[in-house]
């Protein structure tokens, strides 16, 4: 037997959006529009009832009492849906409409933090290195995408997780701004420092994110990469990840953020007591006016 359709009042959308005011924000009056049809249309077609609205707004706050300046919890329940990683690609790609090409962009991360120490080239990021741990001496140069000429003086900010698969800032064991730390490129553009070769992990599963990966049968692991800001007076910042090629998950990454472009192959390093592998990573950067868009975290203020 058909269930019946349920007619919901078809004008209840548009008085939502029409209660916005004359000097509302210019953006939110495009933005907002366009969310509240699409929510409003979502709850219709699957019917959604008070409890199941109930129980997404707990998982909201959830996420929101959870988050700290050390962790973003909103920001992981984002990423398992997907959502980050879809804004970064729209991001890059209006970015990429302009005539440069710069090194591809992808998602923040939840452990990030805006305090991280600024180390000399050449130094390591490595402040305990895990007895299973393996050493990597990663550098590379930082150029300008049109000219093709070397940038000194760009802030080159990495941070990882340790082998465990928590990043310093989860683990009380790990020393403070452990595997983090800010380097500058030097005369030539380049940059240099050692640290872990990234291994697989999983994401947190105390909380929202990981609640949600259970209720949807699906795992919680991140193939092994490395995450970094980029950021250059003049040029349009950067937020990436390089990813081992060699790891495990690059094709399943759990928050959807591998992309073509961030895989990179580790070689083994000889001569060098301090590290077992290396990398040679060079970043391309757009002038200001080659791009319309950058993904470099906001601290505070927000973009409105």
């Amino acid at each position: 037997m058909t269930a019946p359709k349920i007619e919901y009042d078809p004008a209840f959308t548009d008085l939502v959006i029409a209660a916005t005011g004359p000097k509302a924000h210019p953006r939110l009056k495009e933005i907002m529009p366009a969310l509240i049809r699409h929510v409003h249309d979502f709850a219709r077609e699957v019917n959604l009832t008070t409890d199941e609205y109930m129980a997404g707004v707990t998982l909201l706050n959830w996420a929101g009492q959870m988050s700290t300046d050390r962790r973003n919890e909103g920001q992981l329940v984002t990423d398992v849906i997907g959502l980050e990683s879809l804004v970064d690609e729209i991001t890059y790609k209006l970015a990429a409409a302009s005539a440069s090409s710069a090194t591809p962009s992808a998602i923040l991360g939840p452990f990030w933090r805006h305090d991280a120490p600024t180390r000399q080239n050449g130094e390591s990021i490595c402040l305990a290195v895990p007895s299973d741990g393996q050493i990597a001496h990663i550098t590379g140069i930082v150029t300008d995408a049109v000219s093709g000429q070397p940038l000194k003086n760009a802030v080159v900010d990495v941070w990882q997780a340790s082998t465990n698969g928590l990043y310093e800032q989860q683990d009380p064991d790990q020393p403070e701004h452990n595997l983090r730390g800010k380097f500058c490129t030097d005369e030539a553009g380049r940059y240099a420092f050692y640290a872990l070769r990234p291994t697989e992990y999983p994401i947190p599963s105390d909380g929202p994110a990981g609640k949600l990966l259970d209720l949807l049968d699906r795992h919680h692991y991140r193939p092994g990469h490395i995450h970094i800001i980029i950021i250059c007076e003049g040029y349009k910042s950067i937020t990436t990840q390089i990813f081992d090629s060699e790891t495990p998950y690059l094709n399943n990454d759990s928050v959807f953020a591998v992309k073509d472009g961030l895989t990179v192959k580790f070689q083994s390093r000889k001569d060098d007591p301090r590290a077992q592998w290396e990398l040679e990573y060079n970043i391309t950067m757009a002038p200001v006016g080659e791009a319309v868009a950058s993904n470099v975290p906001i601290t505070s203020g927000g973009a409105f």
